[in-house]
C-alpha cells in the first residue's frame, strides 16, 4: 500500500507542482504584463509552430528507425509502425513517470514483436546512453560559447555552497570508486557482472556493422531538436532577432528542465522566460514562447502516442 501511494505522489505531486507554478507567476504579473501575455499569444504565426511541430515528426522517425539497426545486431526485426508507435509512447509515459518509458517501449516490442524484453530493453539503454553523451557535448559546448550568460543566468546561485558540497560529492565518489575496484562483496561481483553486460552493450554500438547509419541518426535527432526549438522562435516579433547562441543556450535549459521533471509541465515556460530575459526579451515574450513551444511539443507526443494506443491492439495481435 505504501508503495501504491509513494508510485502516487511521484506522478502526481510534480505535475501539481508545474501547475501550480503557472498560476503563481501569472498572478505575479501586472493586468498590463497579462494583457501583453495575451497578445503575444493573439498575434503568434503559427505557421512556424506547424514547421516546428513537422520537424518533430521527422525526429521521432529518426528514434523509431535507427532502432532497427540495434535490433538488428542482436538478430531480431520488427514492423516500423510498431518501432514508430513505441517510441510515441515512450514519450507519454516520460511524461506521466519520469524514466518509465523506456520500459513501456520493451514492453510493446515484446508484445507486439515478439523481442525478448531484455533484449529489447538492452538496445533502448545502449541507445539513451548515446543520446546522453550528445546531450553533455551540447551542453559543454553551449557553456564554452555563452559562458558570460550562462554565469549571469547563475549568478543569484550560492557557489560556495555548491563548491562546500562538490568536494564532498567527490570524495564520496572517489570513496566509491575504490570500494568498487577493492571489495570483495557478493553483490557487488554480482553488479560488476551487470555493469560490464551494460557496458558491452554500449560498446556494440561502435562495433555493429550500420554503426555510422546509426550514429548519424542519432545526431539528426538532437539537430531535430534544436530546429524544433529555433524555427518557433519567428512565431513571435520579441524573438525572431535571437542569435543562434542564444537559442542554444535556451535549449539546454528548456532540454535539463524536461530531463529532471515530467515532460517540462509548469517550469519549461518559466526557464525558458528566464534565461531569455538575459538577451534583452521581455519576460512576458520569454513565457510567450516558452508556452508555445511547451504546448506544441507537448501536443504533439499526446497526439502521436494517444494514436500510438489506440491503433496497435487493432492492428497487431500479441505475440
Amino acid at each position: 500500500m505504501k508503495k501504491k501511494i509513494s508510485k502516487f505522489l511521484s506522478i502526481v505531486l510534480p505535475l501539481i507542482l508545474g501547475v501550480f507554478l503557472i498560476i503563481y507567476v501569472y498572478g505575479e504579473y501586472t493586468p498590463q504584463q497579462r494583457n501583453e501575455l495575451m497578445q503575444s499569444f493573439k498575434t503568434a504565426d503559427y505557421l512556424y509552430v506547424w514547421i516546428s511541430v513537422l520537424i518533430g515528426i521527422t525526429g521521432f522517425w529518426a528514434r523509431a528507425y535507427r532502432w532497427k539497426y540495434t535490433l538488428a545486431h542482436i538478430g531480431y526485426t520488427a514492423p516500423f509502425s510498431i518501432q514508430f508507435s513505441a517510441v510515441c509512447i515512450t514519450y507519454v509515459m516520460n511524461m506521466l513517470i519520469p524514466r518509465s518509458g523506456e520500459v513501456s517501449r520493451a514492453v510493446v516490442l515484446n508484445k507486439y514483436a515478439g523481442v525478448p524484453f531484455d533484449k529489447a530493453f538492452g538496445t533502448i539503454i545502449s541507445e539513451r546512453i548515446i543520446d546522453l553523451i550528445l546531450l553533455v557535448a551540447v551542453v559543454i559546448a553551449t557553456v564554452a560559447f555563452q559562458f558570460e550568460v550562462v554565469k549571469a543566468y547563475l549568478i543569484d546561485i550560492p557557489f560556495q555552497k555548491l563548491l562546500f558540497y562538490g568536494m564532498i560529492a567527490g570524495i564520496l565518489f572517489i570513496g566509491a570508486i575504490l570500494f568498487y575496484m577493492y571489495s570483495r562483496a557478493k553483490w557487488l561481483k554480482k553488479l560488476k557482472i551487470r555493469i560490464s553486460g551494460l557496458t558491452e552493450g554500449v560498446l556494440s554500438v561502435f562495433k555493429m556493422p550500420n554503426k555510422w547509419p546509426f550514429l548519424l541518426l542519432s545526431f539528426y535527432i538532437w539537430f531535430s531538436y534544436v530546429l524544433m526549438f529555433y524555427v518557433t522562435i519567428y512565431a513571435l516579433p520579441e524573438t525572431a532577432s535571437l542569435s543562434f547562441g542564444s537559442v542554444i543556450t535556451a535549449f539546454v535549459i528548456g532540454s535539463i528542465v524536461i530531463t529532471f521533471t515530467n515532460g517540462g509541465t509548469g517550469w519549461f515556460p518559466v526557464a525558458i522566460a528566464n534565461i531569455l530575459v538575459v538577451y534583452s526579451v521581455p519576460k512576458t515574450a520569454g513565457l510567450a514562447f516558452g508556452s508555445i513551444v511547451w504546448v506544441s511539443q507537448t501536443g504533439l507526443i499526446i497526439i502521436l502516442g494517444g494514436l500510438s494506443f489506440l491503433l496497435l491492439p487493432l492492428l497487431y495481435k500479441r505475440k
